[in-house]
């Protein structure tokens, strides 16, 4: 199994219409044949930061989930609202997956 826990600090404008910005994200995600779980929680420290815990069966549904058209899609769609590279906090991964850094998604200007 791979789990991760990922901390994304959102925009201020964008954090009360967050879990609507990636709802068709989290959707498609939460149907993929490999996933396990699949689901957000605001930070109660801050209002503008997001948890994402994610767990699928192996790593081959892992990069099936990165791999994705609407993981690319998420990806698009996240850019603009997000103040800051989300950040990996927590782990459990069978060797390398290529999920150990977020450098693929950065904020826009």
């Amino acid at each position: 199994m791979i789990f991760i826990v990922v901390r994304f600090t959102v925009r201020p404008e964008y954090a009360d219409q967050w879990l609507t910005l990636v709802d068709d994200f989290t959707r498609a995600t939460r149907a993929e044949p490999g996933n396990l779980f699949f689901d957000w929680s605001r930070d109660v420290a801050d209002p503008h930061r997001f948890v994402l815990l994610e767990a699928f069966a192996d790593s081959d549904a892992g990069a099936a989930h990165v791999g994705s058209a609407h993981f690319a899609a998420g990806l698009e769609a996240m850019a603009g609202a997000i103040a800051a590279t989300p950040e990996i906090i927590s782990q459990e991964l069978p060797g390398r997956t290529g999920w150990d850094a977020m450098a693929e998604l950065t904020p826009r200007a």
